[in-house]
């Protein structure tokens, strides 16, 4: 598989990485269910076997269970992947989650993360958000500044090897920039959210910041697996019964979206969730695409993305449904 050099960094990774969000399981306010642990171990295996070379996670993912099965995964291994993580938002013994800047808070983090992961070092080190859940910035204790200040001393001791930030605008990237260098920026990024395209992306390139989006397949909407029937059976801890791209009236314009990239995909003997991570990644900023699985057999499913290169055609007609949806 094709590598790509995230950003400034030595940092080569394939265009997909095996997103660990979902095997958090629904301990959390954002979970997506009940989760087997031995099938996210079986998943994240089976992603390595088929050539992925990183793995993004995040501590609040399960309140620290999603690090603790990537941990049990890699654990082992002769050859490690690369291991992303994030900080800033914490959870107290209630499971109450509140966002935190402050350095002494990232340093604890940081440092239970490592344990949790069974690693000496965290190859990219990730801010999560810049503030939680629309809140100013002024709503949370520390600020980006003192946050990425904290993640430059924890790189000088050799406990992280890259800084990232997720969910930043090019204002905050650029206050984190006079910190310290900026590895990579992690947004959201699909068919169904494409905010970033304007601004976000365009300067992260122009900065030469590597990009790695999450959701390319806007959380299983666009797999081509996501039907009304299945939507109603989720668990009622599955964070997506109350997401607007899961009901009406976006709901029926989503699974139009779905029928339009089969389509496409029959041409590459693709599913849909493929085509919608190929077409992801054809933008010139984009370094590479989160995928999350929960199963080995989700992997295939995926997996071919990354050697998919979509024609003008392909392109024009995803965008035509894209404005009928819009209409």
């Amino acid at each position: 598989m094709t590598l790509r050099t995230l950003g400034t960094t030595d940092l080569r990774i394939t265009p997909i990485g095996i997103g660990a969000w979902a095997i958090g399981g629904g301990r959390w306010e954002f979970g997506w269910g009940a989760q087997n642990d031995s099938q996210s171990v079986a998943a994240i295996r089976e992603g390595l076997d088929h050539g992925l070379n990183w793995i993004d996670t995040a501590a609040v993912y399960g309140l620290g269970h999603s690090e603790s099965m990537v941990g049990a995964a890699v654990r082992d291994l002769k050859i490690r992947p690369y291991i992303f993580t994030k900080c800033s938002l914490v959870w107290d013994n209630s499971g109450n989650i509140s966002h935190n800047l402050q350095a002494d808070s990232i340093r604890r983090e940081a440092e239970a993360s490592l344990k949790r992961l069974g690693v000496d070092a965290i190859d990219l080190y990730q801010i999560h958000w810049p503030a939680w859940k629309g809140r100013p910035e002024s709503a949370s204790p520390g600020s980006i500044e003192e946050a990425v200040s904290a993640l430059a001393k924890l790189k000088a001791e050799g406990k992280i090897r890259h800084i990232g930030v997720s969910n930043f605008s090019p204002a905050q990237m650029e206050r984190a920039q006079k910190m310290a260098p900026i590895a990579s920026l992690q947004p959201q990024y699909s068919l169904l959210a494409r905010d970033v395209e304007n601004s976000v992306l365009p300067y992260a390139l122009n900065q030469k910041i590597g990009v790695i989006v999450y959701s390319p397949m806007a959380s299983g909407m666009l797999t081509g697996a996501m039907t009304r029937e299945r939507i109603a059976a989720m668990p009622k801890d599955d964070w997506r019964k109350d997401s607007a791209n899961f009901r009406e009236p976006r709901l029926s314009r989503n699974l139009r979206l779905v029928e339009t990239l089969r389509a496409i995909g029959d041409r590459y003997n693709a599913t849909p969730g493929e085509i919608a991570i190929a077409w992801a990644l054809r933008n010139p900023a984009v370094t590479g695409a989160i995928v999350g699985v929960r199963s080995a057999d989700q992997v295939s499913g995926i997996a071919g993305a990354a050697e998919i290169q979509l024609s003008v055609k392909d392109v024009r007609e995803i965008e035509r449904e894209q404005t009928a949806r819009a209409a």
